[in-house]
């Protein structure tokens, strides 16, 4: 049907399955490093603004950690069902690097949790924080065992292979392989950015509809300091990632730039648009800029970039796809760059909170983070094909032996379940969002500590049906 057959089928469903995962625990990361910052921040100075902001996103944050959770163990099971040849194969290095992040990252985050979220009466100040800490380190912790198993099929090292199976000989050069210290500070990175932009949107929608004061905005103060600061960090370590996978992977860089074959000794164009066509082995209706390829991808003016047409078809990445999915990223990073150079701009003026041109452009870079990433890993992944262990392992050989109509009912039914299930999820967390930090202005409060009361963090009662009483769009569609 329409040309696809069962592997065609069980790649899409892992796609899909893995798209709507990876957007939570992009979240989770830069959410528990700011609830860890805000905490600091309010235990340094007793500003109650961050305790205030600490409670509001703590909610967001366990009902965002509930479904990265629940969404992550439809991902393990995947590879039993699905990719059974992959996981015979190489279970042997996949198997314990996941198996570490459960006993490491897992486990701290399960320890903690529970503190963080319903012992702010209940522990000292300082435990707390401890725990809050806890929290986010964990979800680095998390992000490292990941990426390392990941990065391992881009760049497999380490290993023996012995009756068809890889064997692990060297568990330092499997987890530190050519491409994981460049992909890890990529994904963490993006992770904080993608979170900057969704609590910067946030104050932004809060702001336009008139709700103007402290928490509010240093909200925005905070996301776009941090927007100021980390993406352009972001943009570097982009690159060199560009220079690692050029080395490891010089099909992968082909295929994203659209480049087809090379003239002589001439130095290589960067193709800015096209459409890579992959029957035709070109890139049609091309706009170049001479020599620019080679400067960017080799920090030359006189090296040439591999082309597609030095690899065997059956051998390349599907050009089309992770041509516009690259730019796609790159095209979002530099509109988050110019975003945190207007709010330096607007601040030094005192407009950072009252330019309603800036506002709204803030408040529609809220998904630009989560779309980044999820361009950036199709660009990944697409262009790793056709392997599923680089060079080792073909994704045509890596699957179940599952009939098409098996395979069809199981995407069909994971379609179906996951919009219904998460989709009421993100709308809860942006109800939560709507409603926004609770001031307790003019009032008496403490600080909270053992045998202290205040509005306890519930993450699942915190939006209640009264929370919203007029009619005027919601954050979810404005976003």
């Amino acid at each position: 049907m329409f040309g696809l057959e069962a592997l065609d089928l069980a790649r899409m469903q892992f796609a899909f399955t893995i798209s709507f995962h990876i957007l939570f625990p992009a979240i989770t990361i830069g959410l528990a490093s700011y609830l860890a910052v805000l905490e600091g921040l309010w235990l340094k100075t007793h500003n109650d603004t961050y305790r205030d902001l600490y409670h509001f996103w703590s909610k967001i944050f366990a009902v965002n950690f509930g479904m990265g959770v629940v969404s992550g163990l439809v991902m393990a099971y995947q590879f039993g069902t699905n990719w059974s040849r992959f996981s015979d194969f190489a279970g042997s290095v996949t198997g314990p690097l996941l198996t570490y992040e459960v006993l490491t990252a897992f486990f701290l985050e399960a320890g903690f949790l529970g503190v963080m979220l319903f012992g702010w009466n209940k522990v000292g100040r300082n435990l707390h924080f401890f725990a809050t800490v806890m929290v986010a380190i964990g979800t680095l912790i998390s992000t490292f065992w990941i990426l390392a198993s990941n990065s391992w099929m881009q760049t497999p090292q380490g290993y023996e292979i012995v009756n068809g199976q890889v064997i692990p000989v060297d568990w330092l050069a499997v987890i530190f392989n050519p491409s994981f210290p460049y992909r890890l500070m990529h994904m963490a990175t993006a992770a904080f950015v993608a979170t900057a932009f969704f609590v910067g949107s946030s104050a932004a929608w809060h702001l336009l509809r008139g709700k103007d004061n402290p928490a509010i905005r240093t909200m925005l103060s905070m996301a776009m300091w941090m927007a100021l600061i980390v993406a352009p960090i972001q943009a570097v370590i982009g690159d060199f990632h560009g220079l690692n996978t050029l080395e490891h992977q010089p099909a992968k860089i082909a295929a994203i730039e659209g480049h087809w074959e090379n003239h002589g000794d001439e130095p290589t164009p960067l193709i800015l648009f096209g459409w890579p066509d992959m029957k035709a082995e070109k890139t049609k209706f091309a706009v170049e800029i001479p020599y620019l390829g080679s400067l960017i991808l080799t920090h030359s003016l006189d090296k040439q970039v591999p082309a597609l047409k030095e690899f065997p078809p059956e051998d390349r990445p599907n050009s089309t796809i992770v041509f516009w999915s690259f730019r796609i990223m790159v095209g979002l990073g530099f509109l988050m760059i110019f975003t945190g150079l207007w709010s330096l701009w607007l601040r030094k003026r005192d407009k950072l909170y009252t330019s309603r041109p800036f506002l709204y452009l803030a408040l529609w870079m809220g998904p630009s983070g989560l779309i980044a990433i999820l361009a950036g890993w199709f660009t990944t992944e697409i262009g790793r094909q056709p392997w599923v262990v680089y060079g080792l392992m073909r994704t045509a050989d890596a699957s179940s032996n599952h009939s098409f109509m098996q395979m069809s009912i199981t995407l069909i039914m994971f379609v179906v379940v996951y919009f219904a299930l998460f989709g009421a999820g993100l709308g809860y967390m942006m109800r939560l969002v709507r409603k926004g930090p609770k001031i307790d202005e003019g009032k008496e409060t403490n600080d909270g500590g053992p045998g202290q009361k205040r509005t306890p963090a519930r993450p699942l009662s915190a939006a209640d049906d009264n929370g919203d009483s007029d009619h005027r769009p919601s954050l979810t569609k404005e976003i």
